[in-house]
């Protein structure tokens, strides 16, 4: 393996009275159920220092989601508010060209979005999204073969693939050397996701996928299945199952993509941007893999929250990129 290519060796210590000599991926042939290391009952570690007889350090954390809960629904309540002064109030509602928020109340106190009216290109975009979603990846068609070797060329330009089976594959961090096998968790739109960052911030990509920022773990995550792991995140974060999202980013998402089509796309590059700071933050090793993604969605769902985000590039986060050379 030459000196840029990602680093895999066998984890020296047992997980789970087991030697870890293979990544595992979590999704299934249907669909992509569950990120990575979510399996074999893995949780996200604690602090070292706690002790797992400490009872009070749940109980912190309880209260820390409890007082995110609490905060979200002011947020909708004062969107909603604000929506209701500045533009029904104002007289500047123009048909369906913007959408309304309508709230009930939770039996736990909280509110959540019941219902929300999309404008047609809203509508549009979102159905296209929500189309490549359901595109499974099938590695016999043509189209998905070819989006595989330009995958392979953005990350190595100057090497051949010998073919779409190949020890090579792990190199870009795949599970083994059919990567058509991963790519059935993610769908079609995982790879598109990768390809897109490749060429959109060919840069970026390079740098995240050869390790090139910051102090390292021996056993560093998987590029190619962090990859996979980001756009289910998304996908969930972002309720894009939903007919309709109902969770606070998603809705404030609609808002985005009716700026700009691909935003989700462009919101994948910057989640794996912050996944990968996160990392170095957190000094994190393989099996802190799902923390750390974690903290890339609590911070994602954050920025995405603040009253100047129209565009993907407002977010704060989108400063991480390396510039696109178009």
């Amino acid at each position: 393996m030459n000196g840029g290519a990602l680093r895999r060796r066998v984890h020296h210590e047992d997980v789970g009275g087991k030697k870890n000599e293979r990544m595992e991926f979590a999704g299934g042939a249907d669909g992509l159920d569950e990120p990575l290391l979510e399996h074999d009952g893995y949780q996200s570690p604690r602090p070292a220092h706690v002790d797992d007889s400490d009872d009070d350090w749940k109980e912190k954390k309880r209260r820390e989601e409890q007082a995110w809960t609490q905060n979200f629904s002011r947020l909708i309540t004062l969107w909603a508010q604000w929506f209701t002064n500045a533009v029904v109030g104002g007289g500047a509602w123009v048909g369906s060209t913007l959408f309304r928020l309508l709230l009930r109340r939770q039996s736990n106190g909280t509110e959540a979005v019941k219902e929300i009216n999309l404008s047609p290109i809203q509508e549009e975009r979102l159905e296209y999204l929500q189309q490549r979603l359901s595109v499974p990846f099938d590695g016999s068609r043509a189209e998905h073969q070819d989006a595989l070797r330009a995958l392979w060329h953005a990350a190595f330009p100057d090497r051949l693939l010998p073919g779409l089976v190949s020890e090579q594959w792990k190199e870009m961090g795949w599970q083994g050397t059919d990567p058509s096998t991963d790519f059935r968790g993610g769908g079609f739109i995982s790879l598109q996701n990768l390809l897109f960052f490749s060429q959109k911030f060919p840069a970026s990509f390079h740098r995240l996928l050869h390790k090139q920022d910051g102090k390292r773990a021996t056993w560093e995550y998987p590029f190619a299945v962090a990859g996979l792991n980001i756009s289910f995140m998304l996908i969930q974060m972002l309720d894009l199952k939903a007919a309709k999202p109902t969770s606070m980013s998603g809705i404030t998402f609609l808002k985005i993509l009716a700026e700009d089509e691909m935003a989700f796309d462009m919101l994948y590059c910057v989640a794996f941007e912050m996944l990968d700071a996160h990392w170095l933050a957190m000094r994190a090793s393989y099996m802190e893999f799902n923390a750390v993604l974690n903290a890339t969605r609590t911070q994602l769902e954050r920025e995405m929250m603040l009253e100047d985000v129209h565009h993907v590039e407002d977010l704060p986060a989108f400063n991480l990129l390396c510039p696109s050379q178009d």
